[in-house]
């Protein structure tokens, strides 16, 4: 499950079946989101809700099965319900009954292992009182904070908004600009914009209309034009661009448009930095050098779309990397947030899309098995920069502040 397009803190609900997870939602929203029921195991598959919380804003809260649940089929939505938390700014372990036993220990664990947040609501506080041990044990093991509260009778709720709004992370809220350390007041940035049959009908891919309003937010002027204009365009220019973005694609085409005392990059690239795991990027990249016979390359997608017959990710990636190495190399590609076939460790290469549709925590976290692994990570418009002989320059606008950029190059 994918964080979203929007970026807003996502709070994911986790607990024992039947412990009112799915009935603390109705009142944090103020009305009736979420199928309640006295029947454990309602909830059997997480489930987004975006809402309003007064006081934070919009949020994406995340409603999960229960963690005591039984069964083959119960083992696999415990699965499902621990794969959240990669994806999530903050979490609220429900508890009932002074419950903090060996089901909550392993969550507890899990958002140790996760670095994530968390608070823990005591919830049908109306039929047995939050307890002082139980207070103290919730706080040994991390908890932010542990709130004696009943969804039949909310007359607390505030406090329990009051302690979301403490714990969320300010990450959570926070877009670092595109570009904004890169230009200045009434710059002209030009954005070379392939139309091709992978671009949607009638618009412009994400990572594009992003650069566009980023651009449009630090207060200088965004020029797009195809690929066939381009070069026309920069010789006529005046003032010339303070700099061209152009997509992963056609990078070879650009480099040879683009006059070299013009810094030039990718959408794919901005991305990374903006999004990814750009230290580990740049360490990773050039280890695309070193790729054998038999290595397998694991490329990851952040979203599923429509595969073209010359899809980025599934086709074009591949291709290069092949005939860059002269190496008989075995691809595998994974969309969205799904499991890995095989352990990270069989991997000699792990490549990351852009990532237009998910946040950074999540991005950090997919990665995060390769990194501690010593598996080499990589950006799709990174990748192709270096099979593609212009890393260097790609790059170059990124390193101004990085102690002896040689290393990564």
């Amino acid at each position: 499950m994918a964080k979203g397009k929007e970026n807003r803190p996502h709070i994911g609900i986790f607990g024992r079946r039947n412990n009112g997870k799915s009935s603390l939602i109705n009142p944090l929203a103020g009305q009736e989101l979420a199928i309640v029921s006295d029947i454990a195991g309602t909830t059997t598959d997480p489930v987004k809700k975006t809402m309003e919380i007064g006081g934070i804003g919009p949020v994406v809260l995340i409603d999960t099965a229960g963690i005591d649940d039984v069964g083959t089929l119960g083992e696999k939505r415990i699965e499902k319900t621990l794969a959240i938390l990669k994806t999530i700014d903050l979490a609220i372990l429900v508890i009932t009954q002074n419950q903090i036993e060996a089901p909550e220990e392993r969550l507890m664990r899990e958002f140790k292992q996760w670095d994530l947040p968390f608070i823990i609501i005591h919830n049908k506080s109306d039929l047995q009182a939050l307890k002082l041990e139980t207070m103290k044990k919730a706080l040994d093991w991390g908890a932010m904070d542990i709130i004696d509260f009943s969804t039949h009778y909310p007359e607390n709720l505030e406090t329990i908004i009051q302690a979301l709004r403490k714990s969320i992370p300010e990450s959570a809220f926070q877009s670092h600009s595109l570009v904004g350390d890169l230009i200045s007041y009434g710059d002209v940035v030009m954005l070379i914009t392939p139309i091709d049959i992978e671009a949607p009908e009638g618009r412009l891919i994400l990572p594009q209309v992003q650069a566009i309003r980023d651009i449009l937010d630090n207060d200088a002027i965004a020029v797009v034009v195809k690929e066939r204009e381009a070069d026309i365009f920069i010789r006529k220019m005046t003032p010339e661009p303070a700099l061209v973005i152009t997509d992963s694609q056609i990078f070879s085409k650009a480099d040879g448009i683009v006059p070299r005392h013009i810094p030039l990059t990718s959408f794919s690239i901005l991305l990374a930095r903006q999004r990814g795991d750009f230290t580990n990027y740049l360490k990773g990249t050039p280890k695309i050098a070193e790729l054998k016979d038999g290595d397998h390359v694991l490329l990851l997608e952040s979203c599923t779309h429509h595969v073209s017959c010359d899809d980025i990710g599934r086709v074009k990636i591949p291709r290069w990397l092949s005939q860059f190495t002269g190496k008989k190399l075995e691809f595998e590609i994974v969309a969205g947030l799904s499991n890995l076939p095989r352990p990270i460790t069989d991997y000699a290469l792990v490549i990351q899309c852009g990532g237009c549709v998910i946040t950074r925590r999540q991005i950090i976290n997919r990665l995060k098995p390769a990194v501690e692994a010593g598996i080499p990570v990589t950006n799709y418009g990174m990748a192709i920069a270096w099979v593609q002989g212009i890393y260097p320059r790609a790059v170059a606008p990124f390193l101004h502040n990085v102690p002896d950029p040689s290393q990564y190059l």
